[in-house]
C-alpha cells in the first residue's frame, strides 16, 4: 500500500532534493528513506527552524523510479544531473555523484557539494550516502523552494506530524487532505521549480558531513593558513 514519507529539509541548496533538468531526485542524504520508499510513495520535505519555514512544504514528489547509483551515473538521460563545479548554479549542485567500480567494488565520488573543497572525496558523506544504493526519481512533483507553501495546521495535527530528526511514515489514505491541498495550492507548480532553493546563493558551498558545517572556499587572495570560510551553527 502506498505511503508518504515526511521529513525536515534542513539545508536547501537544490542538491537534496535536486529539482532541476526535468526530474526531482533524491540521491544523497536520507539513506534509510531512500532504501524503504517505493515507486508510488510520496516524499514530502517540510521546512524547519534554520530555513525559518517550519510547517511549510518545500517540495513533494511521487516516486516514479527507484534505481541504483550506477544506473543513475551511466544513463545519459541523467547526464545534466552530474555536477559541474565551475558551471551555473543548477549544474554546481548536481546530485549524480556516485558510481561503484564493478571490478573492485570501490565507490567513487564526483567533485560535488558532498566532496571536500579541493574536490577530493569526502569519505564521511560517501559512507552515509552509499549506505543505501538507491536513487529516487520523480516526474510528478511540486517544488516551491523559497515560496514554500504553508501546510494547514489541522492537517499536520490530524497526521500527528511534528518536525524532528529522521522521517515519519504515513498511510497515503491519511494524507488525502494534504494531497488535495497540494493539488490546489500547487496547481500552477506541477513539475516546475517555482522559486530558487533557500540556500541557492551558496551553491558553491560544500557540506562537511562532520559537525554539519557548510564550507566555502576562501578568496584567492586569502593567506595559505586560511583555506576555507566556515559557516558555523548550521545544523545537520
Amino acid at each position: 500500500m502506498p505511503r508518504a514519507y515526511f521529513y525536515v529539509v534542513d539545508r536547501d541548496f537544490g542538491f537534496a532534493p535536486n529539482p532541476f533538468h526535468g526530474y526531482c531526485t533524491l540521491a544523497t542524504c536520507m539513506p534509510k528513506l531512500r532504501r524503504y520508499a517505493q515507486v508510488g510513495d510520496w516524499v514530502v520535505g517540510v521546512g524547519g527552524k534554520r530555513l525559518k519555514a517550519t510547517g511549510r512544504c518545500i517540495y513533494a514528489m511521487r516516486v516514479g523510479e527507484k534505481i541504483s547509483f550506477n544506473e543513475y551515473w551511466n544513463n545519459p538521460r541523467y547526464r545534466d544531473k552530474k555536477p559541474v563545479r565551475n558551471g551555473s548554479a543548477t549544474r554546481m549542485v548536481g546530485d549524480n555523484i556516485y558510481y561503484r567500480d564493478t571490478s573492485t567494488a570501490v565507490w567513487h565520488q564526483a567533485d560535488s557539494h558532498h566532496s571536500h573543497i579541493d574536490g577530493t572525496p569526502n569519505t564521511i558523506n560517501l559512507r552515509t550516502d552509499t549506505s543505501s544504493d538507491h536513487v529516487l526519481l520523480s516526474r510528478h512533483f511540486y517544488y516551491f523552494g523559497k515560496e514554500a507553501i504553508l501546510i494547514p495546521e489541522s492537517i499536520l495535527m490530524n497526521l500527528g506530524y511534528r518536525n524532528g530528526r529522521g522521517y515519519r511514515v504515513f498511510d497515503l489514505k491519511l494524507c488525502e487532505k494534504f494531497l488535495r491541498c497540494l493539488e490546489v495550492d500547487g496547481r500552477n507548480s506541477y513539475n516546475q521549480v517555482m522559486a530558487d532553493p533557500f540556500d541557492f546563493d551558496l551553491s558553491e558551498a560544500r557540506y562537511s558531513g562532520s559537525g554539519s558545517r557548510i564550507l566555502l572556499a576562501a578568496p584567492a587572495t586569502a593567506s595559505a593558513s586560511s583555506k576555507a570560510n566556515v559557516l558555523s551553527g548550521v545544523e545537520g
